[in-house]
């Protein structure tokens, strides 16, 4: 991984880290980063994608099992979720939106990033299509609770300097 490249993707960490914490009110911690192998198949019930655009291209996506979303929502909207409704697709989404809106103080010219709203995917064992091969796609395991294990994803490509 480039210096350039690092200097982006090391601030998702620390504010994931900080969302959670501060935000659902739960200490999480990091795995081992890893580069994700697109073909691969995961256990994963929702994610939560938001497109990055402006100095940097690219995706910040959280992607979880269906349990622990219910568990977060309960904690953020009070208890009685059972199944992915409207609550939890909002919670997974809102956990999102925070992690990518407070990256950008974060990360150089982080002001001249643009990010959109977040698009939910849910179904059991999805899988996401990345656009090219070539994008590498950063995947960061984070603990929560005793057992549970959720993975952001940050797939960014620099503008070329002009």
């Amino acid at each position: 991984m480039t210096v350039e490249l690092q200097n982006y993707v090391e601030p998702f960490v620390e504010v994931t880290v900080n969302t959670f914490k501060e935000f659902v009110g739960i200490d999480i911690t990091p795995r081992h980063p890893h580069f994700l192998d697109p073909d691969q198949g995961f256990e994963w019930d929702i994610s939560a994608v938001i497109g990055l655009s402006g100095v940097v291209r690219g995706a910040v996506i959280v992607s979880m099992k269906s349990d622990l979303a219910i568990k977060l929502t309960d904690m953020l909207a009070g208890e009685g979720h059972s199944e992915i409704d409207a609550d939890v697709v909002d919670a997974i989404g809102e956990i999102n939106n925070i992690i990518a809106g407070n990256i950008k103080p974060k990360v150089p010219n982080g002001d001249k990033i643009v990010i959109s709203i977040p698009t939910i995917i849910k179904g059991k064992e999805h899988s996401i299509a990345w656009p090219s091969k070539q994008t590498r796609i950063l995947c960061i395991p984070h603990k929560a609770f005793e057992n549970d294990i959720f993975h952001l994803m940050v797939a960014i490509e620099l503008e070329p300097e002009k």
